[in-house]
């Protein structure tokens, strides 16, 4: 058990990471550009989005590994914990505010994943 839940706390971590980049990513496109330019400066050569491909990669990947080994209603409900490094990164990454009621929810899902993994 201690195996799926560190191989879910890093698939989360993968799938959170790569989200973030996204958004970094798309900041950074100008659509003004026209198409091809929009293609060739916004998608071709943005980093951040390469490197949230690359993460988002090895996150579908590591949950292919995850789904053959473990069992569907155990995994399953592990992937929530990339909503609570979602909360930390928005604050971490982008100041972003997070209210009382949100950490309530973070602590539920907290709560719910150690029940399921219990």
């Amino acid at each position: 058990m201690l195996r799926l839940i560190l191989l879910s706390i890093l698939q989360s971590a993968l799938l959170c990471s790569g989200q973030v980049l996204l958004k970094l990513a798309v900041a950074q496109m100008d659509r003004s550009l026209g198409w091809w330019g929009f293609f060739v400066h916004c998608i071709l050569q943005n980093w951040w989005l390469m490197a949230c491909g690359i993460l988002m990669t090895g996150a579908g990947l590591l949950w292919m590994y995850i789904l053959r080994h473990f069992a569907f209603s155990l995994a399953y409900p592990l992937t929530a914990l990339a909503f609570v490094f979602g909360a930390v990164a928005g604050m971490a990454v982008f100041h972003e505010t997070v209210v009382w009621q949100q950490w309530v929810g973070i602590g539920c899902i907290l709560i719910g994943c150690y029940l399921v993994a219990g």
